[in-house]
């Protein structure tokens, strides 16, 4: 299969700089980048995708059975990489995909030589010891909702997860992203999700990583950023202060100074 057809891959930027991997988070696509690419186009190669099942990426390769686990999500990333032939790319993971590049570095240290979590969460449900931010019946809820009407949950939760009551139109668009996601498609990878467990994955990470949270988030609150930032040896963790769970779009500028410093710290 051709895997840049099959991801809808995009590649911009200058062709001699560092790669940097953008990857979208659950509901959204590669356009929520928007206003990050033209921080890094000038002195690095950014590399866009969206994940089988989002955005414009070929729903005919999508399997029920490969995506029902982050695994999945992270053999996209990797045979990404490789149609590319990258190496030591620097991945930028929105929300769950912190944690599919969490895997993919493991599994193809080869390719990928730096992490950047944005809004990270690596369980969302509560457990002894550990806040995720919901309960076990908040996260039944919240599926069952999805599954029974997903255009309907779309427009209640998306300005929720954008969380900027004083900018409405990010909300919007953030419900157009998820209402254009299929919903058999979009049902699969929420589960996949929602009901994932990476914190036993975070302790074997071993490149460079900035952990990125926002100050004001529902889905991610700041102790999930913590519990992240400790489980990780040796990462950073910059606290933004940004409301919701999507500071690249509303607070890009914060979110790119704190990305572009990690880049030029990496050397």
């Amino acid at each position: 299969m051709d895997i840049r057809r099959r991801n809808n891959v995009t590649v911009t930027g200058n062709p001699h700089g560092r790669v940097v991997v953008l990857a979208h988070g659950f509901g959204c696509d590669q356009n929520m980048w928007r206003l990050t690419v033209p921080a890094l186009a000038e002195d690095h190669r950014v590399v866009l995708f969206d994940y089988v099942g989002s955005g414009r990426s070929d729903p005919s390769a999508f399997s029920e059975d490969r995506y029902a686990s982050l695994a999945g999500y992270a053999r996209d990333v990797v045979e990404v990489c490789e149609a590319l032939d990258l190496r030591d790319a620097v991945f930028v993971g929105h929300s769950v995909s912190s944690m599919v590049g969490v895997l993919a570095a493991e599994a193809a240290p080869e390719h990928i030589g730096a992490l950047v979590m944005v809004a990270p969460s690596p369980r969302y449900i509560d457990d002894d010891g550990y806040r995720g931010g919901f309960s076990t019946e908040d996260i039944d809820e919240l599926l069952s909702s999805l599954e029974s009407n997903y255009l309907g949950w779309s427009a209640v939760m998306a300005p929720v997860i954008m969380g900027n009551a004083e900018r409405p139109e990010l909300g919007a668009e953030l419900t157009n992203s998820f209402c254009a996601t299929d919903p058999e498609m979009a049902r699969v990878f929420a589960r996949t999700t929602f009901l994932s467990d990476s914190r036993d994955e975070l302790k074997r990470v071993s490149v460079p990583t900035l952990v990125l949270d926002c100050a004001r988030d529902v889905i991610a609150p700041p102790e999930v950023g913590a519990f992240v930032h400790r489980a990780i040896p040796g990462s950073t963790l910059i606290t933004l202060d940004a409301t919701g769970h999507c500071p690249h779009l509303s607070a890009p500028e914060a979110t790119n100074e704190a990305l572009l410093a990690f880049l030029k710290g990496l050397g």
